[in-house]
């Protein structure tokens, strides 16, 4: 295969996708499914911590009145983004603790520190050191989980449907939030302030660690990890149970024979090269430094944009709105969340293989501008909204009406978020690298996607305040974001390249170009070197075929000589 563009894939007619039927069994989608849970690892926090900080049984018992206006929004700020600052170090150290003791037990050794950090944290009894520690060590293992988890599941899935399963991990993100918002939501209708108020909550982070770190007893460890510490007797009987074929089937000895030499060519072109030559390629390379900066864009853009601050500070930000009421707000933040899940299934099943990486990411894009305009605009208009303490719109006035517009507005946003940056962040670090680098890049996205969500997380709070106290106002904090995201726009529309169908070995031909010319023109070139690739293939086969025919004639013309 030339590494062109593929058909779409068809989630409903996989048997027409040309692999044999038994690789699509049972043990494939539980081994997704029981690592594509390390996903709402994120979504889980994102959406709880909001309703612990809410409570006002954790309120008082970290004195959260005793504090000032300015000092309550650093507090909220800290405390929402501490496991951000804890997850730059998980995700910075991931790699490295894949490649030493394997995925199982590193998927093990996250859901420990998750635990650990998640009952710090509940056990804290209002001392606000322990509350950030807690937290920090909960980063450490969550911070593992878009490194460790995208691996695993790419590294067991059957080419034709990798990019689904990879989008399952995104899935569970939102599953995440959903679950956290519904947990608030009911848990502030059913129960009193004390502090089960806000630690039945937060004990969904230990529900969700404790059924994935029993889920990885009843996994297999990834082949092409025990392929690289020399294990392959074990990886081909591992690889032959997924497939559900016999170990001899010719699939699984193609597939076997295709991981093994794959590692060792890796091996051949590292050779003596160490950490320093990775470096050296990464930076030095042009077409590899054009794509560390379209993972850089990608990861600032996108956190900056607004929309995963709004998941962490939706009951914050619906307030602002005019929606009056922690149950009211609790309530119109679940259902948020549920949009949210729809999209992102949506956008997995039927959109990012259909109408490809960049348009997605564009129309992603367009929807969180339109809705970020819309609501900076409102906030404008009613300018008293977050600024004047008690305001509430009068019921019957045009406002409420454009308040309800700016709910729908965010929520238009979360589609956007899910059919955009959300999945593309994931999909364009993971296809963009050269084998040799891709560990190290890869890596070194994911810590700048947790800096950045740190930064934005940090802020947020800080932002929303007043002009008088500090910050820029609600209005303000829009108006960046909706400059934020027509820069991305613009950005991407240019910058960057269609990745969708191409295979990862035929990546290199997007980047043959100018890097001005890359974004617009690359899938084009590419194209044009698939054809080129394929027509000398057709003609080195020809003459190949051409070759041999003439020696077999000259064969029998020297037999009947001979006989003569």
């Amino acid at each position: 295969m030339a590494g062109g563009v593929k058909k779409p894939v068809n989630i409903f007619k996989l048997k027409n996708l040309g692999e044999p039927k038994e690789v699509f069994n049972w043990r494939l989608w539980f081994a997704v499914f029981s690592f594509g849970l390390l996903g709402a690892a994120r979504g889980v926090d994102e959406g709880l911590i909001n309703g612990a900080l809410k409570s006002k049984n954790f309120q008082d018992s970290i004195n959260y009145g005793s504090y000032s206006t300015v000092e309550q929004a650093n507090i909220k700020a800290n405390i929402s983004s501490m496991v951000q600052i804890g997850s730059v170090a998980g995700a910075l150290i991931a790699f490295l603790i894949c490649d030493r003791i394997g995925r199982i037990w590193a998927t093990r050794s996250l859901c420990v520190l998750w635990i650990l950090g998640i009952a710090i944290f509940m056990g804290s009894n209002g001392n606000l050191g322990a509350v950030y520690a807690g937290r920090l060590v909960a980063g450490f293992g969550v911070g593992m989980t878009p490194v460790i988890g995208p691996i695993y599941v790419a590294e067991i899935s059957v080419a034709s449907i990798r990019g689904l399963c990879t989008c399952i991990f995104t899935g569970f993100v939102y599953l995440g939030i959903v679950l956290a918002y519904f947990t608030n939501y009911g848990c502030q209708l059913h129960l009193d302030e004390t502090p089960a108020r806000w630690q039945v909550p937060t004990s969904l982070h230990i529900i969700f660690a404790g059924l994935i770190f029993l889920l990885t007893f009843l996994q297999y460890e990834s082949p092409r990890y025990l392929v690289k510490i020399g294990q392959n007797d074990r990886a081909l009987h591992v690889l032959s149970r997924l497939r559900n074929l016999p170990s001899e089937h010719d699939y699984v000895q193609r597939e076997i024979n295709a991981i093994i030499l794959s590692y060792h060519e890796e091996m051949e072109a590292t050779k003596g090269a160490g950490w320093l030559g990775i470096l050296k390629e990464t930076f030095t390379v042009r077409s590899n430094l054009y794509r560390i900066g379209l993972a850089v864009g990608a990861q600032v853009l996108g956190q900056w944009s607004g929309a995963g601050s709004i998941t962490i500070y939706a009951p914050d930000l619906f307030e602002l709105l005019g929606i009056t009421g922690t149950q009211e707000s609790l309530l119109v933040t679940a259902v948020f969340g549920i949009i949210k899940l729809v999209a992102a299934i949506l956008c997995a099943l039927f959109l990012v293989d259909v109408i490809g990486r960049k348009r997605s990411l564009l129309l992603g894009i367009t929807c969180q501008a339109i809705a970020m305009l819309y609501v900076a605009g409102f906030l404008s208009a009613v300018p008293q909204l977050g600024d004047e303490e008690g305001y509430v719109l009068a019921p019957s006035s045009g406002k409420l009406r454009a308040s309800r517009g700016a709910i729908v507005m965010i929520y238009l946003s979360g589609v956007g978020w899910a059919l955009g940056w959300n999945s593309m962040q994931y999909l364009l670090t993971a296809e963009l690298f050269p084998l040799r680098i891709r560990a190290f890049c890869t890596s070194l996205a994911m810590c700048l996607h947790f800096a950045n969500q740190y930064g934005s997380a940090r802020a947020v709070p800080v932002m929303l305040l007043p002009v008088r106290e500090g910050g820029i106002s609600g209005q303000g904090t829009f108006w960046f974001f909706a400059a934020v995201t027509i820069l991305g726009g613009v950005w991407v529309f240019w910058f960057v390249p269609e990745t969708a169908g191409r295979s990862l070995e035929s990546m290199d031909r997007l980047f043959s170009l100018p890097w001005w010319k890359i974004g617009r023109y690359g899938n084009r070139e590419a194209a044009v070197l698939d054809e080129a690739e394929r027509v000398g293939g057709e003609k080195e086969g020809e003459m190949m075929s051409r070759s041999g025919s003439h020696v077999e004639e000259k064969g029998m013309v020297y037999g009947a000589e001979r006989r003569v």
